[in-house]
């Protein structure tokens, strides 16, 4: 069965998001973001904080260091960037 017209537009919706702060900004249209997370711990049964730093594609390139960001998931723009900057949540002072 092949996919609707009307389906596309749809799966863009159900990508993955992510809400972290921008550890680094000195790359033109890039940003990492480091993204926090906690998972429990299997044998000990405390919760530990996990963090993971992507490359996010920042069109405008107004985004600065220490800057809370909403990313989403995105089609490959270069070899490591696949996260796109949706929305500033909050600026650093």
């Amino acid at each position: 069965m092949t996919p609707q017209v009307g389906q596309v537009g749809e799966d863009r919706n159900r990508r993955q998001t992510a809400v972290g702060t921008v550890v680094s900004d000195k790359m033109q249209k890039t940003v990492v973001v480091e993204i926090s997370r906690l998972v429990r711990h299997q044998a000990y049964d405390q919760r530990i904080r996990r963090k993971t730093r992507v490359k996010a594609h920042d069109e405008a390139n107004t985004c600065r260091e220490g800057d809370t960001v909403r990313v989403m998931e995105t089609r490959p723009i270069s070899k490591d960037k696949r996260w796109r900057v949706i929305e500033v949540l909050k600026r650093a002072v």
